[in-house]
């Protein structure tokens, strides 16, 4: 499958406006460098509380920027760090298959989680409550969601959409989020198509059934099946868009959030 024939502007594709926002590019120091992210924040309102957006497959593109825009619209600051810079850059791939290959595979959650921290640091430094973190992904973030939210104490709330559950993208990736709900400090809303082959249901099945066997947080997350939606529903900028159900899913999103970050800690 080639990249340009599940990418690219439709009509459908949603632009979020800037106007009242302090956003933009910057780069995030780690423990070897630094990283580039795209950071949105609402611009007259003091220690917002944040949300790590984390990428698709495909890397911090404009939806996951317009993604991070329309959190802050909502108060919040929002940070979408490039997480496979070390291995590549994304946007110079076509084919999905040979960007899993030459560089997802090679991306070990370590890795990946270490610079969301790096992040929750360089946005505490600019501002952000960082005691009220919350988390979001999409595809190949959507897993990162799950793990997130059983690395990291002082997360509050993840939503993963249409995240793997039950497998990675390469030998890197040694537990999956079936493997971790006994360790899980937030709850996480789960968002999921009906119809995605590459989620089949009975990988969801076995999550629930994981998730009423975990940790308190894990038993406080919730899973939502559309039953007619496949891969990547939310992605306006895709054919696989489906608009009612995204809008539905944004919604129960901000609610999750709002439910778990409105108050300092």
């Amino acid at each position: 499958m080639s990249f340009s024939s599940i990418t690219g502007s439709t009509e459908s594709t949603l632009h979020t406006s800037a106007d009242g926002l302090r956003h933009g590019l910057v780069d995030i120091p780690t423990a070897d460098g630094t990283l580039s992210a795209y950071y949105a924040a609402p611009a007259d309102l003091e220690r917002p509380p944040l949300i790590l957006v984390i990428q698709e497959i495909f890397g911090v593109h404009e939806h996951i920027k317009d993604v991070c825009r329309r959190f802050a619209v909502q108060g919040y600051m929002a940070v979408a760090v490039e997480l496979y810079q070390r291995q590549g850059d994304a946007a110079g791939y076509t084919d999905i298959s040979l960007l899993i290959k030459d560089i997802v595979s090679k991306v070990p959650d370590e890795q990946v989680l270490a610079d969301l921290d790096a992040s929750v640091e360089w946005a505490n430094s600019q501002g952000a409550d960082t005691t009220r973190l919350g988390v979001t992904g999409f595809c190949w973030g959507g897993r990162q969601v799950w793990m997130y939210a059983a690395h990291n104490p002082q997360c509050k709330a993840g939503v993963a959409w249409y995240g793997k559950l039950a497998a990675g993208h390469g030998p890197l990736q040694v537990q999956n989020p079936i493997d971790v709900t006994a360790d899980m400090h937030a709850p996480v809303l789960g968002l999921y198509g009906g119809q995605d082959a590459s989620i089949p249901l009975d990988d969801i099945r076995r999550m629930e059934a994981c998730l009423a066997q975990g940790s308190a947080a894990a038993r406080a997350s919730e899973i939502v099946v559309y039953p007619e939606s496949g891969h990547a529903f939310y992605a306006d900028y895709r054919p696989s868009y489906r608009a009612d159900d995204a809008q539905n899913a944004w919604n129960k999103a901000l609610a999750w959030f709002e439910r778990h970050l409105s108050n300092p800690a």
